[in-house]
């Protein structure tokens, strides 16, 4: 955040009456924010030291089903509590909301310890492991999404059929087009703003009604915390226009899909010495960078399911969209999984191009993180730079091209299962299996009216 917001200033604030309400959130599996709305009263004389909350909320799918299969809870374990630890350097106002202020919590036992698949958990076990080399991640996410002229009640009640974009063409970076939509965009903007989130800029992305949000980077556990904040804030204020966006990685044939690029930087631990710089190197990039990249690649596949976790997310991955599809490194080249930024300069950094908009920011940049790690640890060799269209060559990597090939990769990761944990990633698969159960279940309207009367 930009300025702090502290206890003492919510203490003035609520004492001024400027706010009565403190909501208290956890971050899930799918990346929203889950917690209650404390009078705010109540969270200075004692909320701000813990609130407790169902043990299901880590353990459920999109629609908050009480999945079967998950270790660390169950209806045999009778689904008990979670202790929410309000962490108050991530205290902020929230401009958007009346009178309202926001805090991230962590998700603890009953003894105090960290819940190892809490996504907030499992980011930071991996800063941790940077900081006992000397090294702090510095990390960026861009993130797409469409805006609809329909709220989202009317959207639903449609079936999310027919709806309108808020514009009828490619909006690529285009000022008159996005103009129509700046009553919006700009209170997302200043509404971020106003809660601490340095804001960049929003543009046009490549298609008719898709926007982008850009916030400044930071380290990566404030960068996972602002990421997850952005997407709830976009919701909120929409829906407070009459408005609905869709952070869906592909909602529709016709338009392109929507991505989360993450910008990944290692730093001295305090921040001041780039250590992927070395300007005397090919491309500028140091051995630290070269080994950190090639732990990406050889790790490509089985960090997908992290960067990629629902059936709908690999929709995206269609060659000519700027989605990739191969996991190759390539100089400022947008058709590669992995773009190297900023050359030879103290910005240089790696894009990974894999993740939708539908991403835990937690979980991708942590596994992110670990695959990096492991590149630096074993110092991996780095491949040559691709060159050329790399949705036209067939003899590179390849990105899996389905949940399912996603899934039997991460479960069998050898190098995950060092970095997050054996439960951790067991968690996380079922989590995948499940979500592929439950659409293979499932009658599509593709299925219907292609076989209704053919078949």
């Amino acid at each position: 955040m930009t300025q702090a917001y502290t206890l003492d200033a919510l203490r003035d604030d609520v004492t001024a009456g400027r706010i009565d309400t403190v909501l208290a959130c956890l971050v899930d599996m799918q990346g929203r924010l889950m917690g209650k709305r404390f009078h705010a009263a109540f969270f200075l004389e004692s909320g701000h030291h813990e609130t407790h909350s169902c043990n299901y909320l880590l353990a459920t799918d999109m629609e908050m089903e009480t999945v079967a299969g998950y270790a660390a809870t169950s209806w045999a374990a009778g689904y008990g509590d979670y202790t929410m630890k309000p962490d108050l350097s991530t205290l902020c106002r929230v401009p958007w909301l009346e009178g309202t202020a926001l805090v991230l919590c962590d998700v603890l036992d009953h003894h105090g310890h960290d819940i190892p698949h809490s996504p907030r958990a499992i980011l930071k076990k991996q800063v941790r492991r940077l900081e006992a080399m000397g090294l702090k991640a510095y990390m960026a996410t861009e993130l797409e999404f469409f805006l609809f002229d329909q709220s989202y009640e009317n959207a639903c009640a449609s079936g999310y059929r027919d709806l309108k974009t808020a514009s009828s063409y490619n909006e690529d970076y285009h000022i008159f087009q996005t103009t129509k939509e700046e009553a919006l965009m700009r209170a997302i903007r200043n509404g971020l703003q106003g809660a601490g989130i340095p804001v960049e800029n929003s543009k046009g992305e490549a298609s008719a009604g898709q926007e982008e949000i850009n916030v400044r980077y930071a380290d990566a556990l404030t960068m996972a915390d602002r990421h997850a904040i952005i997407k709830n804030a976009c919701k909120e204020i929409a829906w407070a226009q009459g408005k609905s966006i869709t952070f869906l990685a592909k909602w529709s044939n016709a338009h392109a899909g929507s991505s989360s690029h993450i910008h990944q930087s290692l730093w001295s631990a305090d921040g001041t010495t780039p250590h992927f710089l070395d300007a005397q190197a090919p491309h500028g990039m140091s051995p630290l960078m070269r080994n950190y990249v090639a732990g990406l690649l050889a790790h490509a596949s089985d960090i997908t399911g992290f960067l990629a976790p629902y059936i709908n997310s690999y929709k995206r991955f269609v060659a000519g969209t700027f989605a990739p599809t191969k996991a190759v490194w390539s100089a400022d080249n947008r058709t590669a999984g992995y773009r190297l930024c900023g050359a030879g300069t103290k910005g240089i950094r790696i894009e990974c191009r894999v993740g939708g908009s539908d991403l835990n920011p937690y979980l991708a940049m942590a596994a992110l993180l670990a695959a990096g790690i492991d590149g630096i640890e074993k110092k991996m060799e780095l491949e040559e730079a691709f060159v050329g269209d790399a949705y036209g060559d067939r003899n590179v990597r390849e990105i899996p091209k389905t949940l399912r090939d996603a899934t039997v990769a991460l479960k069998g990761s050898a190098m995950l299962r060092k970095a997050f944990g054996d439960d951790v990633i067991d968690h996380y698969v079922r989590a995948a299996e499940w979500e592929q159960e439950e659409y293979d279940r499932r009658i599509t309207d593709w299925e219907v009216k292609r076989g209704f009367e053919r078949a």
